[in-house]
């Protein structure tokens, strides 16, 4: 009826703009970062840490929390796991939008490029987000809200084209198996 091309009308006016992903660019200079190893999910002390501290790291650093863990932070006194190594430069990319699952294989795709010559990167991550009030999560399950909405999957990727695959869900949502 006349409501649907109402409707039709306005989308074909906003949508190209409401559906273009918004990109920002931001280099994180002598970043500290873990020393991981493709094959020891555990970590081993003095040689590598484990996806669980990787995982939180990877937290504080896309929220640009300090990891200097001065005492005089009202925010947070978290500071990055041991062992460590200095970055001299890290590149952060933050695509926001609507986003279907096959540009997110391109971008993996691109990202494994950075292992190409010269070899700068040891590993990289790629995190994916749902939005936090989504009504859907994986599998047959609404997606429960409750306290965080938490939501997410990352894929750490080695150089050697190993990967690690986190996910995180609320307590309520199912996971895939």
């Amino acid at each position: 009826g006349a409501e649907g091309s109402t409707l039709m009308s306005y989308f074909s006016k906003n949508q190209i703009q409401a559906l273009k992903p918004k990109i920002t660019f931001s280099t994180l200079r002598d970043l500290q970062c873990p020393v991981l190893q493709s094959t020891d999910l555990q970590g081993k002390p003095e040689e590598s840490c484990s996806t669980e501290e990787l995982f939180e790291w990877l937290g504080a650093v896309l929220n640009q929390v300090s990891l200097d863990n001065k005492s005089s932070s009202f925010l947070s006194t978290y500071c990055c796991p041991e062992p460590n190594t200095v970055v001299e430069k890290a590149f952060l990319c933050t695509i926001t939008g609507f986003i279907i699952p096959e540009k997110i294989i391109q971008l993996l795709e691109q990202l494994c490029c950075y292992f190409g010559e010269p070899k700068l990167a040891y590993w990289l991550t790629l995190t994916v987000h749902g939005f936090a009030d989504s009504p859907v999560s994986w599998r047959e399950s609404e997606h429960g809200f409750h306290k965080g909405g938490e939501n997410l999957y990352n894929f750490v990727i080695f150089r050697n084209l190993d990967y690690w695959l986190h996910m995180a869900v609320g307590a309520h949502d199912d996971c895939p198996p």
